[in-house]
Parts: structure tokens; sequence; C-alpha cells
């Protein structure tokens, strides 16, 4: 189960990163019921991309899939297309959300991040999620 401490430690270790590469962002841990457990906003992240951090979070874990790898197959023509409409528009198709599993490989919450490019977004998320230890 995931803990408001393990959020924490998720959201400073992304948070780092953000500062490391010179980019404010907003970032959200969500519990494995998707639902919010922790957010910041960084000193001048962008105020349209809190509930973008929230919902890619929210996606992440309620398909259990990094929000990069559901764009790359939300495509037109692609198996997930249209996806985004779905769960009142709150399913994000761009990089910067990734599923947090514990130990037995079980997804039991997400990272969202957002505030800069895809790349930028998704490098944040990478470094919060790998600071989670089940």
């Amino acid at each position: 189960m995931l803990k408001l401490a393990d959020a924490r430690r998720i959201i400073a270790a992304a948070e780092k990163k953000a500062i490391e590469i010179g980019q404010p962002m907003n970032i959200a841990v969500v519990d494995e019921g998707a639902n919010l457990l922790s957010h910041i906003r960084m000193d001048n992240a962008w105020i349209g991309s809190i509930d973008v951090s929230i919902n890619k979070a929210f996606t992440s874990r309620a398909f259990n899939i990094s929000t990069k790898e559901l764009a790359e197959n939300s495509q037109p023509g692609d198996q997930f297309y249209g996806i985004h409409a779905s769960n009142q528009d709150r399913v994000m198709i761009f990089a910067g959300g990734i599923p947090l599993k514990n130990k037995h490989g079980v997804v039991i919450g997400a990272i969202g991040v957002s505030g800069g490019a895809g790349h930028q977004d998704h490098a944040v998320a990478e470094a919060g999620a790998s600071a989670y230890t089940s």
C-alpha cells in the first residue's frame, strides 16, 4: 500500500530532477484507487498543468501503463485511438505518467508530471518512480 511518506519521497526525487533540468513542474502521486495522495506545484510551474499532472497519474493507474506508451498506441488506426475521450476526459495521452509497482510487480499507484516538454515530464516522472521502494 502506498503511503503519504512514500508519495513525499517520490515527489522529492522528481522535484530534484526538475530542478536539475531547470524546468518547474507539477508533480502528483495517486494511490492504487487512482485517488490523489499528494501534489506539488513548483514555483513558476504552469497553473494549467496542475490538472494535467493529476490526470496523468490517474491515467497511468487506471490503465497500468505509462502515458507515453498509451500515447504511442492511441494514434489514428491504433488499438487505443479515441481513449482520451473516456473517463470524463481525464485520460492523458502525453508522456509524464508512470505506474508505481511494488516488489511483486503489482501496480499500487502512479506518478504524473506536467510542466515541460514530453521528454522532460517523462524524465522527471521516471526519477520519482525510481525513488519508490516497496
